[in-house]
């Protein structure tokens, strides 16, 4: 079996997309998030923010698989690798709307006070870090490259997750504190969803947006998980499937999750079910009976253009 490259260096995460962005995404991705079974919604034990930079963030190296996952697993949705990021966008996004159901234009001003300071603390820490190679320099660069409110939160995202994924290896080695970078991860959604109502009034109704969060949620663990199953097939003898397709469980606490998250595949993945990711101190999410997300019918097929704002009544956060 090929083997297109070795893949040993853990890829940083990325931060989210802009809002309008996430709500293109959201709109290419709402009829399969509302066509979602009920028996295949996961308990939302993840941090949300976190899991969409950790998917952004090694989506390259997923895509440079795709070739080897199309010639030798036959059987396999190559579908869930191709629209990977638009459900990661399409999860940040629903993210957002929940967070602004509830309103929040009146907490703008002091969530500013907070973000802007701890960004710039945050990512001086960082910059420390990556001249001593401890964390990634272009990544670190990407983020103080971010300018405005909307930046601000988003780079506040990316510096959590990136601290977060790599804090077995810099804690003690930086004035950083969990504290902060946990705090980071809160309020640089509620800072977006604090702008969009600024902007657009209160978001769906909070039972609705809860929904359509959890929905978008399990559909991009499911399409993540199978594609990681692919992986583990594919790069099995090379022993980098974790790098390449690390668990989202990963950095939790407890334990650290390793490649018995994700069962390993047999000859031909899709021949068997999948395995839901092992959630240490959890109780476990549902487990999908089929091995690929269905696609509702008429639902966008892999690349298409984004249409345009969400339908339903559904505004386009700060678009």
């Amino acid at each position: 079996m090929a083997r297109p490259f070795s893949n040993k260096k853990k890829a940083a995460p990325k931060k989210p997309a802009t809002p309008l962005q996430a709500a293109k995404a959201f709109d290419n991705a709402l009829r399969e998030i509302e066509a979602l079974s009920a028996d295949r919604l996961i308990t939302i034990n993840l941090d949300i923010p976190r899991v969409v930079s950790q998917v952004l963030g090694v989506l390259p190296g997923l895509l440079a698989l795709r070739p080897a996952v199309a010639e030798h697993l036959h059987k396999h949705d190559v579908a869930l690798l191709d629209r990977l990021e638009t459900y990661a966008l399409a999860a940040w996004y629903a993210h957002l709307l929940w967070l602004s159901s509830e309103g929040a234009e009146n907490a703008l001003k002091p969530l500013l006070e907070e973000a802007v300071p701890l960004r710039e603390n945050l990512l001086s820490d960082a910059e420390a870090l990556a001249r001593r190679g401890l964390l990634d320099a272009e990544t670190v660069a990407e983020i103080r490259a971010g300018q405005g409110h909307i930046d601000t939160a988003n780079d506040l995202v990316a510096l959590s997750a990136l601290f977060s994924g790599s804090w077995p290896e810099i804690a003690g080695k930086t004035a950083a504190t969990e504290e902060e970078v946990r705090r980071a991860g809160e309020i640089g959604p509620q800072l977006l969803a604090a702008l969009g109502v600024r902007e657009h009034g209160k978001g769906p109704g909070p039972t609705e947006a809860a929904d359509k969060r959890a929905r978008a949620f399990s559909l991009l663990v499911h399409a993540y998980d199978q594609t990681r199953r692919a992986v583990a097939y594919l790069r099995w003898n090379e022993g980098d499937a974790d790098t390449i397709a690390p668990s989202l469980y990963k950095g939790r606490g407890g334990r650290s999750a390793s490649s018995s998250d994700t069962a390993a595949a047999p000859e031909d993945a899709a021949t068997a079910g999948p395995t839901a990711p092992a959630s240490p101190g959890a109780a476990p999410p549902v487990v999908p009976r089929s091995l690929a997300t269905p696609a509702a019918p008429g639902a966008a097929p892999p690349g298409a253009a984004a249409p345009g704002p969400a339908p339903n009544g559904v505004p386009p956060l700060l678009a």
